[in-house]
């Protein structure tokens, strides 16, 4: 997703709203990747979570980084026989 035309730093309190169809949402790990590739984790693996699909929204402190730019969501599988995909991302600057 490029961002542009935000002046200045994202902010202390930048939502991401995702929507992830997936099997078992349990083996799934979220990370939102700011423009200068550091890597916000948004979601960990829980192998106690069966049910489907992730739709949430995270709040994250990206104040550090700079609003403009390609902002990415990282997707991992960490498990084996389930299936999915992302439906869709948006970020949120208050």
């Amino acid at each position: 997703m490029v961002v542009s035309g935000i002046s200045g730093n994202a902010p202390s309190a930048l939502k991401v709203d995702v929507d992830i169809k997936h099997t078992w949402r349990g083996d799934v790990v979220i990370d939102l990747i700011a423009p200068d590739g550091s890597a916000y984790r948004l979601k960990n693996s829980s192998s106690n979570d069966s049910a489907d699909n992730v739709i949430a929204t995270y709040t994250v402190n990206a104040s550090t980084e700079v609003a403009n730019g390609t902002w990415k969501l990282k997707v991992q599988d960490v498990a084996r026989y389930d299936t999915g995909y992302i439906d869709s991302f948006k970020l949120t600057f208050p």
